[in-house]
């Protein structure tokens, strides 16, 4: 079964206090209305993709936690709880905790010492890609390694570019055997023996694209990477993320996908 074959997602529905979740730069806070919008038609993109939708109340004291997929690490039976590096989302694993519970078999919890967040996480066919940055440490890759392999993964750590906030933030599954990337991640070397596919100068922010059983999401403010893919033969859903961008998020941010054939 292919890993990008899914059943169902985790969703949290944002909270009013997004508008003032983490972000690297300055600019313009997102407005509530502009990212439950965006949530919502994600959500639906989902659903309409075959995938069974279970959703999770807002927590307003955790103004990223509509960002499900940063504290935990998903499979087809196992769950792993990670540990945010951003302190202000420490507590959101604890918070998520219980629906894991309720719908994988086995919950393995990160060990002490070490961060990972799962945006930095990158699932392909023969390993899991770890990358290191500002939000996840060697400690918290090292310890999530051991994890993987206790059920069965191989986990291999890469690094992230500087100034990049997740490993994913600059790359894609499309299928089995190919990547959207970034230039300057391409270039590093960790896609070897992939075909690799660049986002154009200037749409970097494409390659945090989405592929769920048979289409690929894709923010609709990248024109010639959305006319590269659909050359390639992708079925394409463009989506909105002007609000999110804001708060320096994607699409594969906004969801845990468990692995199975879709419903």
């Amino acid at each position: 079964m292919p890993i990008f074959n899914f059943d169902a997602a985790i969703l949290r529905k944002p909270g009013k206090s997004v508008s003032g979740g983490l972000r690297a730069g300055a600019g313009d806070n997102p407005g509530f209305d502009g990212v439950a919008a965006e949530h919502d038609a994600y959500a639906a993109a989902l659903k309409s993709a075959g995938v069974e939708l279970i959703m999770l109340p807002a927590l307003e004291a955790f103004p990223d936690s509509i960002f499900v997929e940063d504290p935990a690490l998903v499979f087809e039976k196992h769950a792993i709880l990670l540990r945010p590096g951003a302190e202000s989302r420490r507590g959101e694993a604890g918070e998520i905790a219980a629906a894991l519970h309720d719908h994988f078999q086995n919950i393995l919890e990160l060990p002490v010492p070490g961060f990972v967040e799962g945006g930095d996480i990158l699932q392909t066919p023969g390993k899991v890609m770890i990358g290191l940055s500002a939000r996840t440490d060697e400690a918290g890759a090292r310890g999530l390694q051991r994890l993987l392999a206790e059920i069965g993964r191989k986990g291999e750590i890469v690094n992230t570019p500087e100034g990049v906030l997740h490993f994913k933030s600059d790359c894609a599954l499309l299928d089995e055997e190919t990547i959207l990337s970034t230039k300057r991640l391409a270039a590093s070397g960790v896609f070897d023996g992939f075909d690799i596919i660049e986002t154009p100068a200037g749409e970097e922010a494409a390659a945090n694209a989405l592929r769920i059983n048979d289409i690929v999401m894709l923010g609709d403010g990248f024109p010639r990477t959305a006319e590269l893919l659909d050359k390639r033969g992708y079925k394409i859903v463009l989506l909105q993320t002007s609000q999110i961008g804001k708060i320096d998020a994607g699409l594969s941010c906004m969801s845990l996908r468990r692995q199975g054939a879709k419903i």
